[in-house]
Parts: structure tokens; sequence; C-alpha cells
């Protein structure tokens, strides 16, 4: 799959960009300690509720054929992510899920700011979904049997491995399964709404005529802020899904990430 990024994205989506979080007036010593001691607990209580989670994943998910596995594993994570979430101090309110109609499977684009987008993504999807992810995390002993259950698995440096995922990818959507996407590829760490898209999650639109559903997630900059590490504030999550966008016979790859990047890029801005 050969991804390449609009470059000129940033240009045509002109000005509004968002201050940088986490600078120098952000806090004080003590919301340093704060944000620190936050994320120790959000790291225990994450496993803790991991442990408890396996039960059931293994009970009821693990070993059934999919698309049923999959179904079953977003119901049970749903519940694991909202009660992570809200014992963080980091709740979810979800707008816009009636734009998922009963029998149709869509392409979901979502922004990524921060770690925090991950558990809030996948499980704010209505209906079962599957998440393009990088293959590293699937190594981490337990936990990557539960990403690997609820994810396409890609290692980034490897021409076979992204030809071999995008292939995955049109399976799910067969299966009657969403595909979540990232399009930025990585999270973004700029002062900007959004980074230029890569072309992957436009391309499978086009090939299997699958409509996208835009997704903002907002506020996760506020969790997490890119300028810090193994940090958190607790903080209210939002997830707006957008109007479903319906393939054209004239859209090309370019011309549809063009047009789902500036309207992502306004309602973040609009928004955020």
């Amino acid at each position: 799959m050969n991804e390449k990024k609009n470059t000129e994205q940033t240009k045509t989506a002109s000005g509004a960009g968002v201050p940088p979080s986490g600078g120098k007036g952000g806090g004080s010593r003590v919301m340093e300690i704060f944000g620190h001691i936050c994320a120790l607990w959000a790291a225990i209580v994450f496993i803790f509720t991991m442990f408890i989670f396996l039960i059931p994943f293994f009970l009821f998910c693990y070993f059934l054929p999919e698309p049923k596995r999959t179904d079953r594993f977003i119901v049970f994570g749903r519940i694991w992510m909202n009660t992570f979430l809200t014992l963080v101090g980091c709740p979810l309110k979800i707008k816009n899920k009636e734009y998922f109609k009963k029998g149709e499977t869509y392409i979901v684009v979502c922004n990524h700011n921060a770690l925090i987008d991950v558990p809030v993504s996948s499980p704010g999807i209505p209906g079962g979904n599957k998440t393009i992810a990088k293959i590293e995390m699937s190594r981490i002993p337990l936990f990557g049997l539960i990403y690997k259950a609820g994810s396409v698995l890609v290692d980034r440096k490897s021409e076979a491995s992204r030809r071999e995922s995008y292939l995955r990818m049109k399976e799910v959507l067969n299966m009657g399964l969403h595909m979540c996407i990232y399009p930025e590829g990585t999270r973004n760490k700029t002062n900007q709404p959004l980074k230029s898209f890569h072309d992957g999650a436009f391309r499978l639109a086009i090939d299997t005529k699958k409509p996208i559903i835009p997704a903002i997630i907002l506020n996760s900059r506020k969790v997490n802020p890119p300028s810090k590490t193994f940090f958190l504030l607790p903080h209210k999550l939002g997830m707006d899904f957008l109007e479903p966008i319906t393939i054209q016979k004239e859209d090309t790859v370019d011309s549809l990430k063009q047009k789902v990047f500036e309207i992502m890029w306004k309602y973040y801005v609009d928004h955020s």
C-alpha cells in the first residue's frame, strides 16, 4: 500500500491552529507532580481492570469465529474502557451515533493527538470494529492478546506487511465490521489541529465504496499534553461523529482526502 502524504493540506485548510499544550506557562511544580501521580494511578487502574477484563475475554470472546468474536470483544471492551475512563477522571461523551445506520459498514477516520485516544476511539464506535494498529504493541504479554483481537496489525517498516494489512482491512469491512483508521498515521505533536493525512483510508474507501464517517476526539491534548511524558490530567473527553461522506464516481484518493481533511479541520477548530 503506497501511503503518500498530501503536503498541500495544511496550506489549503488555512490559518486556524491551536495553541501548544503543556508549555512553560501551563503549570506549576505542583501541577507537574499531580499529573505524574494521575498517570501512575491510570497505569494501576488500567492493569487492574485489564486482569478483570481477561476473564470474560477468554470465556466469551477469544475462541469465537469472526465476526462474532470482534462484536463480543467490543461489547466487553466498551464496558472496560468506560470504567477505566471514569476511574481516571476522563469521562467520555459521544455525539451523533445515529449516523451509523444498521446494516451499513463504515470507514471511521479519527484525529490522533494523545495516547488517551486509543481507549476512546474503538469502544466509542457503535458496533463491531477493528483499528489499524502498529504491530509492536502486540508483543506485550497478555495485553498483546487483547490488542490483536481488536486490531489489524501492520509493521510500518515492511512494505509486504502494509500490503497485507490493506487486504485485511477489506476483509474486515466485508465481514460487516467497521474499520477505524488514524489517517495522520501517528500522534499529532504539532500546534496545528491536524497533521497531513496518508492515503490509506481514502484508497480503501474508493476501492470498497464504503462511506467514511469522520470522528473528532476532543480534549485529549488536555489529558495528555504532547510536550509531557507519563503525564495525565483528568478532564472530560468528547468524541463527535460527523455526517457520513459517500463515495462519488468522480472522487479520487487526493480529492477525497482533501475533502475529509478540511471538514475535520474546521470542526476541530470550531469545537476545541
